[in-house]
């Protein structure tokens, strides 16, 4: 289960931490956060499951927080000083609301209140589904938000690598994002005639129309694709041999 500790304070951010360690639930700290903005954007791009939340934040408080990520689902254990939010906090679907200084045996009832091992097993299955579609020749599966996206490897372009999350550009225009980075579909794509240039893409054979010397892929829509320096024999290599057979 993801996780993401959401306070102004660094001593409580780091002690919070620390007990979770000692108590080692099955939980992944992904960030620490002291404002409502930045957390607004973590939680976008993460998705944390779980968010340890404080009220009052150096630009706001958690309220408006939650109004900015109520699009998103995730799970909030409040931490806070003040008693006086505790009916507003559990109105919004908090699942425990502890008061500062944190004391561990409430900190593991919170826990337990959260069905950690749902969360686990539920990845499993996704990893086991993933599996069995991704031993298909010509098919990959990708686990998005909230459904599962069969590609045809047929038809996709190419594969752009951002900060750990993949996007698979498709030839009919369409774009899926994946929050894992390339490394996880290399093998699979190689298997069906795609080469990595560039440590952030992996491309299509059959949808290049030129390589420029200077150390670019053109694709047959026009979309140009780095070749890097280090790469540029291996891609060569490929490109070569491919274009034989």
């Amino acid at each position: 289960m993801k996780a993401l500790v959401v306070e102004d304070q660094v001593y409580i951010r780091k002690g919070l931490i620390n007990l979770l360690n000692k108590l080692k639930p099955n939980i992944n700290i992904i960030g620490e956060c002291d404002t409502v903005k930045d957390a607004v954007v973590v939680t976008n791009t993460c998705k944390p499951e779980l968010i340890f939340l404080d009220i009052n934040l150096l630009d706001g408080n958690a309220f408006d927080f939650l109004e900015k990520t109520q699009h998103l689902e995730f799970k909030v254990i409040f931490i806070t000083a003040y008693e006086e939010y505790a009916l507003q906090a559990l109105k919004a679907g908090a699942v425990d609301y502890l008061l500062k200084p944190i004391d561990v045996d409430e900190l593991k009832a919170a826990l337990e209140k959260i069905n950690v091992t749902e969360f686990a097993n539920q990845k499993l299955q996704i990893e086991k589904v993933e599996q069995v579609f991704n031993n298909e020749s010509d098919t990959l599966i990708l686990s998005l938000q909230d459904s599962f996206q069969i590609v045809n490897l047929k038809t996709l372009m190419f594969c752009e690598s951002n900060k750990g999350y993949t996007t698979f550009y498709m030839s009919t225009g369409q774009k899926h994002i994946a929050s894992k980075p390339l490394k996880e579909f290399e093998k699979q794509l190689v298997k069906n005639n795609f080469t990595r240039p560039h440590q952030s893409f992996m491309v299509n054979l059959k949808y290049i129309d030129k390589y420029d010397k200077s150390g670019v892929i053109y694709l047959n829509n026009q979309q140009k694709i780095p070749v890097s320096s280090r790469k540029k024999d291996d891609f060569l290599t490929v490109l070569f041999n491919w274009n034989k057979v």
